[in-house]
């Protein structure tokens, strides 16, 4: 459907390199049919399997007023302080006393200052009750060397779909096989010391 070269339309490639196949599609209804640009795949993606990376481009017509739109200003509160019931109470009593400051104020102010006021004042509430939520750190046991171990990986799959020979087959199962096995020994490792620190805090 799109004007493509061969290697971009295959999706699957055998182990010994000779036979190509397109297994993966892309599925949509007809009435979202004119928004699909493109699709090809990616035979450069590492995603650790035999299968290539199936990308499609689209385009999404959004009916959204511009002077709607708001700026994520990036503080996230930590809500779950919520179920604590010393914060709840602190928190109500923080939010009260600010409301009944704004009971005072002119009937005849401008209605966003007063939105204004409104929406600090449960801001400021929040961050002084609850606090601002903290951003997980994801894969804390991904490291450089992971990092390395993965560049190999990709280098290696790129010598095999360049030239699939039996060798540079087996290079890429060694090299997976060793990257795998890696990958493995973090996530124990990172789970035994978290385990331990746990057991720590307990005592």
């Amino acid at each position: 459907m799109f004007p493509h070269l061969k290697i971009h339309k295959y999706t699957w490639t055998s182990p010994v390199g000779n036979i190509h196949n397109q297994i993966e599609h892309m599925l949509t209804d007809r009435r979202r049919q004119s928004s699909i640009l493109d699709v090809r795949s990616f035979r450069e993606a590492d995603c650790d399997t035999d299968h290539y990376l199936v990308v499609v481009k689209l385009r999404e017509r959004l009916a959204v007023n511009k002077k709607a739109t708001q700026t994520f200003d990036g503080e996230r509160f930590n809500l779950r302080k919520l179920n604590e019931m010393e914060v709840k109470e602190k928190y109500q009593i923080e939010i009260t006393n600010r409301f009944e400051a704004l009971e005072n104020l002119d009937v005849d102010e401008d209605v966003n200052r007063a939105w204004e006021n409104i929406k600090e004042n449960i801001k400021t509430s929040a961050k002084w009750s609850l606090g601002l939520h903290e951003l997980k750190n994801h894969k804390p046991c991904f490291d450089k060397e992971c990092l390395g171990f993965l560049v190999q990986r990709k280098q290696a799959k790129m010598q095999w779909i360049q030239d699939p020979s039996r060798s540079n087959v087996d290079n890429l199962n060694n090299v997976t096989r060793d990257a795998s096995r890696h990958f493995r020994n973090k996530k124990r490792e990172y789970l035994k010391a978290k385990i331990e620190e746990l057991e720590t805090n307990k005592q």
